[in-house]
């Protein structure tokens, strides 16, 4: 029986080992698909003889990318939207969670009945263009930041997260004088590191990857952030000058892909390990 078990255990581990092998190759094969093209012919590329390695190699796609002063704009509006989104965000979210996760809280139940109200119903994108209009946030980074600044969502999994907390830590800190925000930023906040890193991961990169915030409430050049760029390409069909030169059109397509996707995924890997680690590993000592 246990010769039976281990026989099945191992061809378990076996099948196991294979599946994550070929999911790994589903999931690599597009971007080293991606980075082949980009620094391929783009004759080649369009008659799609390039399909894993890249062939005839050349960067003139990225030379054309990187001399253009717009792709520069538009990577420093996207990084300091992203920035300014993912800050306020974890700080409006927190102030917000924290008291809901105290059961005194007078009108708790309302509050939160208002915030699950708002996951099935929502004011709609020509409500909320009037808002932002009447408001004159049109043409300027709070039109891109504010709309979205709270998701309910994570406003819900920081909730729950702040009532797993041991109460007795708190009590702690108010016996030894500290006020309710003290308590918040001392205690809290620092045993919350995993949930705060990775609300603030998927709120960057919801940030980075947005076209359409921008789409509707910025006309101005200077202000587009680098998706809209990356769009111009990939679905206008124009290239970065906006110009009728589509020589490099396909290559283009590509190394802007690469070019916006590959800070995304140099941050990652360094964060990733929040997404499993224990909550309250030394939070408290017997």
């Amino acid at each position: 029986m246990k010769k039976q078990e281990s026989l099945a255990s191992k061809l378990f581990d076996v099948l196991n080992v294979l599946f994550m092998i070929v999911l790994i190759i589903v999931m690599a094969y597009p971007m080293v698909y991606v980075f082949s093209a980009s620094i391929s012919n783009n004759a080649l590329v369009a008659s799609g003889a390039v399909l894993l390695w890249p062939k005839k190699i050349t960067l003139v796609a990225y030379e054309q990318l990187v001399y253009n002063p717009d792709l520069w704009v538009s990577y420093w509006n996207t990084i300091r939207y992203t920035f300014v989104q993912t800050v306020l965000t974890l700080i409006v979210t927190s102030a917000m969670a924290y008291p809901l996760a105290k059961r005194w809280l007078p009108g708790r139940r309302v509050i939160l009945l208002l915030a699950a109200f708002t996951l099935l119903f929502s004011g709609g994108m020509i409500p909320t263009f009037l808002i932002v209009q009447k408001l004159g946030m049109l043409d300027t980074i709070w039109a891109i930041v504010l709309p979205s600044l709270i998701s309910t969502w994570y406003l819900f999994i920081m909730r729950t997260f702040f009532e797993a907390l041991p109460e007795e830590l708190e009590d702690a800190a108010a016996i030894d004088g500290c006020g309710s925000l003290q308590i918040l930023v001392r205690i809290v906040l620092p045993l919350s590191v995993p949930v705060m890193v990775t609300i603030g991961l998927f709120t960057a990169v919801n940030q980075w990857n947005s076209f359409f915030s921008a789409l509707i409430y910025l006309n101005d050049r200077d202000m587009y952030p680098l998706q809209i760029m990356m769009r111009n390409i990939l679905i206008a069909g124009t290239n970065v000058q906006g110009e009728g030169d589509l020589t490099h059109l396909e290559t283009l397509k590509y190394a802007m892909i690469m070019i916006g996707t590959l800070p995304i995924l140099c941050v990652y890997p360094f964060i990733q390990k929040y997404f499993v680690q224990g909550t309250m590993i030394g939070g408290i000592k017997g």
